[in-house]
């Protein structure tokens, strides 16, 4: 018997700092600012798609182009967006690392009020140290599978909090007496809660306790090991997850018009940034220049081509790798949210209702 396949979600990764996922000194400028973000979500929210989501960045990667310099708070960026919309999910992110369990759980309730039940929270667990050294929010006694740890604590007394009257708790990490959060969030059961993982520690992490996780891999075969292995892991614990990839969208007229922009991108490629990006992210000193070669400007799975072309191999990507969705980025989010909107997603809801 196969697998069921089942409706898929499309959602935005909102342009919420400076230069968005591609780094290049060559693209439509994103500034990262306020009116953007707006504009994005609510063309996001009238065409149809299932979810926006807004990163949370505190520092940026520098080079010429200062990329992710500067960025927007991510929940209040969201509550915002919340009475800009009407239907569209609005997921923000939180670091266990920098919020109380009892502060977080109230501030995405209040999200889930104004949005009137929409509400989501990506729970990012690990860090860049530079980022949060520069707050004294970094302690170099937790390794990484502390911090997970961390964040497993922290996001069980979120979901504590969300349902019971009082919470008391002795852990590791925190401690809380008689602590009480009212009101209780409108959705049901609860918020979405949203995880990527990449370790295997962090992949645990997001099948056990996330209802959605962002997977990766080097190619699809990957990704639909990733999204496999999500599903088992989830079934022995006695749950189900969706699993999720980020994709960029650049398109054009025609397939050759789209290459070329593409090829532009990627040749405005600012490898300060890039280099700085990859350092923070664990590469060693030694692998550098080669890992920043080879990644180039563009952070994330890309199709290219003319809007059949890109329709075609996004409706391949889910399928071949067996996502629940995807979400998706644009160089230029207007003109690539109207393109999507007209073009690619109405094929997409006949071809999964």
């Amino acid at each position: 018997m196969g697998r069921e396949v089942g409706r898929k979600e499309f959602g935005v990764f909102l342009p919420v700092a400076n230069g968005g996922w591609i780094v290049s000194s060559t693209t439509p400028p994103l500034d990262g600012l306020y009116p953007q973000n707006r504009a994005a979500a609510v063309l996001a929210d009238q065409i149809g798609m299932d979810f926006v989501m807004s990163m949370a960045k505190f520092r940026g990667f520098g080079g010429d182009t200062d990329h992710w310099g500067a960025a927007l708070e991510s929940v209040t960026l969201m509550a915002a967006l919340a009475e800009a919309t009407s239907r569209v999910k609005i997921w923000a992110t939180l670091h266990p690392l920098l919020q109380n369990p009892a502060v977080a759980a109230k501030m995405i309730a209040t999200l889930d009020h104004i949005s009137g039940g929409r509400a989501g929270l990506n729970i990012v667990a690990g860090a860049y140290r530079d980022e949060f050294a520069q707050m004294s929010a970094w302690d170099d006694a937790l390794s990484h599978d502390d911090r997970y740890a961390l964040a497993e604590e922290w996001t069980r007394l979120v979901k504590r909090l969300w349902v019971e009257d009082s919470v008391s708790h002795e852990g590791r990490f925190f401690t809380l007496t008689d602590c009480q959060s009212k009101p209780k969030p409108l959705s049901k059961p609860r918020p979405d809660l949203i995880c990527a993982g990449v370790s295997e520690r962090g992949f645990s992490f997001a099948v056990a306790e996330a209802d959605a996780c962002f997977i990766g891999g080097e190619d699809e075969a990957a990704l639909r090991d990733a999204s496999r292995r999500a599903r088992t892991r989830a079934a022995d614990l006695g749950k189900t997850i969706r699993t999720y990839a980020m994709c960029t969208v650049v398109h054009a007229d025609t397939d050759a018009q789209a290459q070329a922009l593409a090829d532009r991108y990627r040749d405005g490629v600012d490898m300060g940034a890039v280099t700085t990006m990859l350092s923070n992210w664990g590469v060693p000193p030694e692998r550098l220049a080669e890992t920043a070669a080879r990644q180039g400007a563009f952070m994330t799975r890309t199709v290219i081509g003319a809007p059949a072309t890109c329709g075609a191999r996004i409706g391949d990507l889910v399928e071949t790798c067996e996502l629940d969705g995807l979400m998706l980025i644009f160089p230029d989010y207007e003109a690539g949210l109207a393109m999507f909107g007209a073009e690619i997603l109405p094929g997409l809801r006949e071809a999964y209702p």
